[in-house]
């Protein structure tokens, strides 16, 4: 059974335990960073980012639909004003929304 070796000063074993477990974690995260950089959106607090969002919410087919459509005008509103965090917030909420409605419509 492996024991976790114990700190101890000067102790050259923990150094060499360490670090080939180190490097294999790093590995690790580097694989599965390149996988999901591949496929990651670009997300920040822009205006240009409220924009993706309301037209990810407006090619929805349950857009029209409440609360979907009162929570995107509001947060394309607080884009306009200069709100823009509290836009995508609510701009986040309306695209939920509106997936939750499609999702619903379907299984009807």
């Amino acid at each position: 059974m492996w024991r976790q070796p114990r700190l101890e000063a000067g102790c050259g074993r923990f150094r060499r335990v360490r670090a080939p477990v180190l490097l294999s974690v790093l590995l690790l995260l580097s694989a599965a960073t390149a996988r999901a950089e591949s496929s990651a959106r670009v997300i920040s607090d822009t205006p240009e980012y409220c924009g993706t969002l309301a037209a990810r919410v407006a090619a929805n087919p349950a857009a029209a639909r409440e609360p979907v459509r009162s929570l995107a005008a509001q947060g394309v509103e607080l884009c306009g004003n200069g709100h823009v965090r509290t836009g995508i917030t609510k701009l986040r909420r309306a695209l939920r929304a509106a997936q939750a409605t499609a999702a619903n419509l379907q299984g009807d």
